[in-house]
């Protein structure tokens, strides 16, 4: 496998907005120099939160006093909080009066300083401190607004530093978390691949090379994760940066999410809790991740090359049908129009439904071949998790295995991103795909 720093190199080239990736123990003491090198004469503004500032936090505030750069602070104090618009604001006004932030934290922190950045036409500089999630270096900022989970299109950072020393000392939960995201880029791959046969988003090789070619290596030590060993945590924060990079090049999430990512958003826009506590990101994309390959597993029974395309075409609903089963599937949802707005956006007519899924048919031995060489059966996964301390069950985070099959109408509809249901629900076996998952012998057997 190529060595770290020439993959990181690599991806720099490709890169839209990071210029500067910075890994080791003790790094962040390079953050000042970073600093005054790309934002010369500029203030800083740290931001971070209750748990961030003690962790890095305070450390980088006193290197920017002592390195003479005019700093403040701002830490938000609430125990549990996600990026939602109400800590926009705040960041925003925070950075009025021509400060740089200087995001120290994780994927929260981040995205406020990211989107922050982006309203006062500027650049940041992000010190993580866990390797929990993969927006620290991607393109756009996921934020819940008017009731509804957001990607909002904005620049990454203009310098990441990376310090392990810190990251391997975060909870271990959160990098089990950052495990789960980052291996969501397995069906995620896939959906893209499924995606790309359908012609409705064709894989960027910049974007698809810079984290997929090395994405098996990068997941290949869960143990090492759970134990917070810094060799094992390095490889999976730079896991989490290639794909961030993935996304810039792409300047799209594609390379990162489908389907496993929406099932997280359904849990954020719904509030839920378990024990009292909102569930991380990753916590949350692990069931998602887990339920795709299930799906794909299910997938993989199939024989696609005796799709009767000509019945799909004819029982293809319209445009209006579609939109109607949208408002009724998200009718007591918190964003009721977001399936009608979604299948509005990705509707195709019967007659490119037709070829969509005569290229599936006649290429399905081979496609299917390619389908299985980047997706993990679920069972690989699963022990992945369990090794790597990641939820493996739904229910670890509080959710039946009832409510998550309930989930998987709205995860079709929610994005306009086209889905491996989406091609399901054009092949007519959309309810023996997900029945299968939950049947007897299935994944989630109920």
């Amino acid at each position: 496998m190529m060595d770290s720093k020439q993959r990181i190199a690599n991806a720099l080239k490709v890169a839209s907005d990071t210029k500067v990736f910075e890994m080791g123990g003790g790094v962040s003491s390079l953050a000042p120099e970073v600093f005054k090198g790309l934002f010369p004469g500029r203030k800083a503004k740290v931001i971070a939160d209750i748990n961030t500032w003690p962790a890095l936090g305070e450390k980088v505030f006193s290197l920017f006093q002592e390195a003479g750069i005019p700093t403040e602070k701002f830490i938000i104090w609430e125990k549990e909080f996600h990026a939602e618009w109400e800590y926009v604001e705040m960041v925003d006004k925070e950075l009025d009066g021509g400060y740089i932030a200087v995001s120290v934290g994780s994927g929260v922190i981040n995205d406020l300083c990211k989107l922050c950045s982006h309203h006062h036409n500027q650049q940041y500089l992000t010190l993580p401190t866990a390797a929990s999630v993969d927006g620290y270096s991607s393109f756009g900022a996921s934020i819940s607004y008017q009731n509804s989970k957001q990607t909002f299109s904005c620049p990454a950072p203009v310098a990441i530093i990376a310090d392990i020393d810190v990251i391997a000392a975060a909870p271990k939960e959160m990098t089990a978390a950052g495990y789960a995201d980052l291996a969501a880029k397995v069906p995620a791959g896939a959906e893209w691949m499924v995606a790309d046969l359908m012609g409705t988003a064709p894989i960027k090789p910049d974007a698809w090379h810079v984290l997929q070619d090395y994405l098996d290596d990068l997941l290949a030590n869960p143990e090492g994760v759970a134990a917070g060993d810094p060799g094992a945590v390095a490889d999976l924060f730079e896991g989490l940066t290639l794909s961030g990079i993935a996304m810039q090049a792409a300047q799209s999430s594609r390379p990162a999410s489908c389907c496993d990512h929406l099932f997280s958003h359904i849990l954020d826009m719904t509030h839920h809790r378990y024990q009292g506590k909102l569930q991380s990101h990753g916590f949350q994309v692990a069931i998602g991740t887990l339920t795709m390959c299930a799906v794909f597993d299910e997938l993989f029974k199939m024989d696609l090359t005796k799709l009767d395309v000509d019945a799909c075409v004819k029982a293809w609903p319209t445009l209006e049908q579609e939109q109607q089963r949208a408002v009724e599937i998200f009718k007591d949802f918190p964003a009721p129009t977001l399936g009608y707005d979604n299948i509005t956006k990705k509707y195709n007519d019967a007659a490119t439904v037709g070829e969509q899924l005569a290229r599936f048919r006649d290429t399905w031995p081979e496609f299917k071949e390619k389908l299985q060489g980047q997706v993990y059966p679920f069972r690989k996964m699963q022990d992945l998790f369990k090794a790597a301390g990641a939820p493996y069950d739904p229910s670890m985070i509080g959710v039946t295995r009832e409510q998550l099959r309930d989930m998987f109408p709205i995860v079709q509809l929610m994005r306009h991103r086209m889905n491996v249901l989406d091609l399901a629900k054009r092949g007519m076996f959309y309810d023996t795909l997900v029945e299968g998952v939950f049947a007897r012998g299935g994944a989630w057997e109920i």
